[in-house]
Parts: structure tokens; C-alpha cells; sequence
């Protein structure tokens, strides 16, 4: 039985992560793969309850360090209960967020370095990494825009301002220039249909399955 392949979603608040990534793996189940759809920080009942100290709460809560340390805890949890057991039994993990988002958040616009960020990473994963990563880039008021319109609670990350979210674009953009193998910058300033569009066709270009 093969293994199953491992894709990401990555971006800014408000780029549309959750409802592309539902959409998505509504095509590849369409194709004949078997699928499982999780978030990150979460998708394991450890990492869910790690995931309410990060999402909700006042938004200097936590240090770069100290977050980076509760995302990388989670993130271990939920590559060895969910996403680990799911790949070796021949089933496709997407994923809304990933290490890519710590390396962002935490690592660029938080100011605690790439190697901090590499580190944690090494010590909690080793080399276990995305077969694919894409990501939704906007313009950072349309994506705050966006976010603003969903009132989920969970806003902590959406109130640090826009001077904040402008260095996490910024850092989106240097990562994919960094991993190009792996990642795609995909534009996410246009309609849903656009950009599901654009994400079926990168999978189908750099996984070789075909979607419609």
C-alpha cells in the first residue's frame, strides 16, 4: 500500500485557508483517495487543548519563545496520534497550518530567529516534513478584512495589527523563496472558485493526481 501523501495550507489571517482546504479535499476524495482534513495548532486531543491557550486571550499572553514551545508540543502530538498513523495507512493528511506557520509567526514577525524556530523543529519532528505546502497570499487588509467578518473567538493572532501581519506576509513569501520543491505561493485575492482553481491544479501538477 503506498503512503499517503502530506499537504499543507499556510497564510495570513483571513486567507481562506479552512474553506479551501475543505473544498480541496472534497476533490481528492472525488478522485479516489482516501482523505483527512486537520488544523493546526490541534487535530489530536492533546494539541486541542494546547490550542486554547494559543487562540483565545490577550494578545501579548505569551513571549515568542514560550508560544513557539506550546505550538512545537502540540505539533508533536499531533504528528504522532493523527497525521503519522493516517500516512502509513495509505491515506492523504491536508492540513490547515503547519511549522511554517511557527517559523512566521514566531520565528519572523515575533522575532525569535530561524534558528530558534529550526531547532525546536529538529528536536520535536526530526525530518519529517510536508510533501507539499501551499500558500494563500493576500493583501494584508483584504485579509484582515476577511478574518474580522468571521467572529469566531478566536482572534488573539487578528488584533496584533497590521503592521504585524505585514512582516507574516513578508515571511510567507521569504519561506517559499527558500523552499521552492515544497512550497507554492498560491493568490488568494480572488473568489473562491479562482483560487480552488489554482490549488487543484498546483496538486495535480506536483503530486500527479488528476483532479477536476
Amino acid at each position: 500500500m503506498a503512503r499517503g501523501k502530506f499537504i499543507t495550507l499556510e497564510g495570513g489571517e483571513g486567507a481562506g485557508k479552512s474553506t479551501q482546504i475543505s473544498l480541496l479535499a472534497e476533490a481528492l476524495r472525488e478522485s479516489g483517495l482516501k482523505i483527512h482534513t486537520t488544523r493546526e495548532p490541534g487535530g489530536s486531543p492533546g494539541a486541542e487543548e494546547i490550542r486554547k491557550l494559543l487562540v483565545i486571550g490577550e494578545a501579548g499572553r505569551w513571549d515568542a519563545m514560550s508560544e513557539a514551545l506550546l505550538h512545537f508540543a502540540a505539533r508533536r502530538d499531533h504528528v504522532q496520534k493523527t497525521i503519522l498513523p493516517k500516512l502509513d495507512a495509505g491515506i492523504w493528511v491536508l492540513s490547515d497550518r503547519f511549522a511554517d506557520s511557527t517559523m512566521a509567526y514566531q520565528g519572523y514577525a515575533q522575532g525569535l530567529g530561524r534558528p530558534a524556530v529550526e531547532t525546536l523543529y529538529k528536536l520535536t519532528l526530526g525530518d519529517f516534513a510536508p510533501d507539499l505546502t501551499l500558500i494563500l497570499d493576500l493583501p494584508v487588509e483584504l485579509g484582515l478584512a476577511r478574518a474580522a467578518s468571521r467572529r469566531d473567538g478566536e482572534d488573539r493572532y487578528e488584533r496584533l495589527g497590521a503592521a504585524f501581519h505585514q512582516k507574516l506576509r513578508d515571511a510567507f513569501h521569504d519561506l517559499a523563496k527558500r523552499a521552492p520543491e515544497r512550497c507554492v505561493l498560491v493568490d488568494a485575492s480572488g473568489d473562491l472558485g479562482t483560487v480552488q482553481t489554482a490549488l487543484r491544479a498546483t496538486v495535480a501538477e506536483r503530486l500527479g493526481v488528476a483532479l477536476s
